[in-house]
């Protein structure tokens, strides 16, 4: 698919020069200090660098990135179902990618860039599903699999889906919004074979590659598009954001430093032992987890829902050295009374992203826990691939709640929200990045990228950061519209528009509204129609048919006579903010 085959753009630069370059706005002279983070321009830009130094081209694709190593660990266990127990070696799951590739080029049809569709819970079989297409050259799009048919519909007509990959219990599902899909190939079913019918071009995973031979691939291109994960970026739906293989490679490459990575390498007699529950569906669980674990040949150990008997079950079962975690997460381990000390005995190390841990939070966590285990945050976004900070596993304490300092081969600026210019240390502005992990752009939306990434090839992240005087990074708050629970995006337009169709409602109005447990919740405000006695319960039920379970209305719905907006039409979202947040607001029934 040409539009996704994309040669790498003047912008998409490694940073591995000498320290003084000249720029589109003359000769930047670089400042250092004993971190060597800071690097000043002669227009007042003031541009930070990593302090980790530069990162090295990576020239190859991403499954040829993972899979580099092999050799040394093909008898480890490469990933473990925590549920069933079901497991693959790395010897296996490399053979199986290789067969499943081959499998989707000459039984399936599928041409090089046809965009096939991951609708999957955590499986160790999700390794073949996106590996397997990936090496086959296609590009992949996934979703969450709690999304309901419409959601799934809305993504996947979008990004053009050729073929699904799905379980049994989700089928349906597909089988309802595939008529709708140009070209589609079929259905592919893991667990399928009660199900499959060729008839109906509904295939069993291990039917069709039992028996098939490794074939000659198509030959890709590490410039050209590999993943289709969709985001809500700063504002509006959410859109398809083109990830190329070198972008997610490279982004991996991006933390290998020797302050960074503290896995002990895999050996004959040892072997990091990795539990996360985070979703492989998200870029963060995908890239910053799942890709992490396989090219350094750990033990990845996940479940495909969670539940806390599970997960707990799971830390007592394989006693794993690591967790990948998100702030909700990290606070049922902290404050849950059926976590005990003694489960997280094997535990030395910890990290969590999505959102922002506080100090108060890991405190509360190292109190519960009685040892000292070493708690890392990162930052990033889908439109980065997705890290751009991530903390020292020697964290000092007086950094503790920073989010990192950026990775080897990313700058960064912070801007002023009011007048456009850089701020220094400890001032509280936009944060904007640059690197090789960052974006090509979004799918067929031009007007979007261009909002996003500015001609100078800085991306306009819509979260409020500052940066202390040794380049550690804090997220205090964000710009952007976007609503975060649980670290799952939740976009407000896509809310209101589904309010809007209620014919009782003039105008409406999402925002987030800050919660213990998640973070943000969404939370309507609504203008009636004149004569409309459209009521609270009925858009609550109708939002919740319509979404996945996290993107409800969990914060209510407030009536009011006007929404607040600029002269130019826009919502003042954070005047609805403060009045959601007074004890003393009134919903007009």
């Amino acid at each position: 698919m040409d539009r996704l085959r994309v040669i790498s753009k003047a912008r998409r630069i490694f940073y591995t020069g000498p320290v003084l370059r000249k720029s589109s706005c003359g000769i930047r002279h670089t400042w250092h200090s004993l971190q060597r983070f800071r690097t000043y321009s002669s227009s007042g830009s003031i541009i930070l660098e990593s302090p980790f130094g530069p990162v090295d081209n990576v020239d190859t694709t991403l499954p040829e990135y993972i899979w580099a190593n092999i050799d040394k660990w093909e008898d480890k266990p490469m990933i473990t179902c925590g549920s069933s127990g079901r497991s693959y070696t790395y010897g296996e799951g490399r053979m199986i990618c290789r067969l499943f590739a081959s499998t989707l080029i000459s039984k399936l049809g599928l041409k090089k860039g046809d965009v096939v569709g991951l609708l999957l819970p955590n499986l160790p079989e999700y390794v073949f599903a996106i590996h397997g297409a990936l090496e086959a050259g296609l590009v992949v799009t996934f979703v969450n699999p709690l999304y309901t048919a419409g959601e799934v519909k809305r993504q996947f007509e979008n990004a053009g889906v050729k073929l699904c990959m799905t379980i049994s219990l989700l089928l349906p599902v597909i089988q309802e919004i595939s008529p709708s899909l140009q070209n589609y190939r079929g259905t592919v079913v893991f667990g399928g074979d009660e199900v499959a019918d060729e008839k109906s071009r509904i295939y069993d995973f291990k039917t069709i590659v039992t028996g098939q031979s490794p074939e000659e691939l198509p030959e890709s291109h590490p410039d050209e598009v590999a993943l289709l994960p969709y985001s809500s970026g700063t504002t509006g739906l959410p859109k398809g954001v083109m990830l190329t293989h070198r972008n997610c490679a490279i982004n991996l490459e991006q933390s290998k430093h020797s302050e960074l990575i503290n896995y002990i390498p895999t050996s004959d007699d040892y072997q990091e032992r990795i539990l996360s529950v985070l979703p492989f569906f998200h870029i963060y669980g995908f890239n910053g987890i799942l890709n992490g674990v396989l090219s350094y040949g750990l033990h990845m150990i996940t479940i495909p829902k969670f539940t806390p008997e599970s997960y707990i079950e799971c830390v007592l079962k394989y006693k794993p050295t690591m967790l990948f975690v998100v702030p909700s997460l990290l606070l049922f381990l902290a404050s849950h009374p059926s976590v005990k000390p003694e489960h997280l005995s094997s535990i030395k190390e910890i990290t969590c992203g999505a959102a922002p841990a506080s100090k108060a939070l890991i405190d509360n966590f190292i109190q519960k826990a009685q040892k000292d285990i070493i708690i890392r945050q990162g930052y990033g976004m889908t439109e980065s691939s997705p890290v751009s900070l991530y903390t020292r596993f020697k964290l000092p304490q007086n950094k503790i709640g920073s989010t990192g300092q950026l990775v080897r081969g990313t700058q960064a600026r912070v801007v002023c929200l009011s007048s456009g210019k850089d701020l220094g240390p400890h001032k509280s502005g936009e944060l904007f990045v640059k690197g090789p992990q960052v974006m090509v752009g979004y799918l067929n939306n031009k007007p979007a990228t261009n909002e996003t990434i500015d001609e100078d090839g800085w991306l306009h992240t819509g979260d409020v950061a500052y940066y202390d005087e040794d380049g550690y990074f804090y997220i205090v708050d964000r710009t952007k519209e976007l609503i975060k629970v649980k670290g799952n995006q939740v976009s407000p337009t896509e809310l209101e528009s589904l309010i809007l169709q209620l014919n009782g409602v003039a105008d409406v109005a999402v925002v987030g509204i800050p919660d213990v447990l998640s973070g943000e919740i969404p939370r309507a405000f609504v203008v009636r129609k004149p004569g409309s006695d459209i009521s609270e319960k009925a858009i609550l039920e109708h939002v919740e048919k319509n979404v996945v379970a996290y993107k409800k209305l969990a914060g209510g719905v407030k009536f009011l006579d006007l929404i607040p907006r600029n002269p130019s039409g826009k919502v003042l979202r954070n005047e609805l903010k403060v009045f959601g947040n007074n004890p003393s607001e009134q919903s007009k029934n």
